[in-house]
C-alpha cells in the first residue's frame, strides 16, 4: 500500500503492522521496505508469527493521496481496506504483532545509551526524550479513536502497561472496521500507525546508538 506525497512516499505492508518505510517515490519506498525486512523479522519472531525472508512478492493493493502529515514524515492516510471487518483470528494476529513492536522497542531502549549520536547538524532527541515522545504519541492518538488516554510518566511500567492494554482492547472492540467518531480512524489504521511509530523510533535508537 502506497501513500504518495509530493516529497515523500510511504510503502506499508498492510498485513504486517510496523513494517512501513518511506522514500522519494514508490520505487525507493518499496526498496526501503524490502531492505528493512531483516529488521522487521525480529518483530515477527517476537510475536511468534512466521515471516519468510528472501525474495518478496508484494500485491499492490492501494494508492493513497498523501497530505501534510505525509510530508511531515508520518503515514497519515487511511485505506478503505482498513475499514473492512476483521475476523477474530485476524484481530488477534494484529494485536500480537503490535504487542511485539512494543516489546522490541522496550528491548532496544533498555540496551541503548542515554545519550545518542547526534545527526549531521547536531540534532536528534536522546533516548529518554524519544521514549517520552512515543508514549505521548500513543496517548495522543486516542482522540482519533474516541479514547481518552493519559500519557504515562517515564519509567511508570504499570501506567505504560495500562496504556497499551487500552489500545489492545480498543483494537478488539474495533474489529468491525468502523471508526469510533466522525472523522476518526479505524482500529486497523491505528494499529498500523502505532506499530510504525514504535518501530521507526526503535530503529532510530539502534542506528544512533552506534559509534
Amino acid at each position: 500500500m502506497f501513500e504518495i506525497g509530493s516529497k515523500r512516499t510511504f510503502a506499508s505492508a498492510i498485513d504486517w503492522p510496523g513494517w512501513c518505510r518511506a522514500g522519494k517515490g514508490q520505487e525507493l519506498a518499496l526498496q526501503a521496505l524490502i531492505d528493512y525486512a531483516p529488521r522487521y523479522a525480529v518483530v515477527a519472531k517476537t510475536a511468534g508469527v512466521p515471516f519468510p525472508l528472501g525474495r518478496w512478492s508484494f500485491d499492490d493493493v492501494d494508492h493513497l493521496r498523501g497530505d501534510a502529515t505525509t510530508e511531515f514524515g508520518a503515514p497519515g492516510a487511511m485505506s478503505k481496506l482498513e475499514l473492512k471487518p476483521m475476523s477474530k483470528a485476524d484481530v488477534e494476529r494484529m494485536c500480537t504483532l503490535v504487542e511485539a513492536t512494543w516489546k522490541v522497542f522496550d528491548a532496544v531502549v533498555k540496551k541503548a545509551p542515554a545519550s545518542l549520536r547526534k545527526g549531521p547538524r547536531g540534532g536528534g532527541r536522546d533516548r529518554d526524550k524519544i521514549v517520552e515522545h512515543v508514549l505521548g504519541a500513543e496517548a495522543g492518538y486516542g482522540s482519533s479513536f474516541a479514547l481518552k488516554l493519559k500519557q504515562p510518566e517515564l519509567g511508570d511500567t504499570r501506567a505504560i502497561k495500562a496504556l497499551r492494554a487500552a489500545w489492545l482492547e480498543a483494537f478488539r472492540a474495533g474489529a468491525d472496521g468502523k471508526p469510533r467518531r466522525e472523522g476518526g480512524r479505524s482500529a486497523r489504521y491505528m494499529a498500523r500507525r502505532i506499530a510504525w511509530h514504535a518501530m521507526d523510533h526503535a530503529w532510530e535508537i539502534e542506528d544512533r546508538s552506534e559509534s
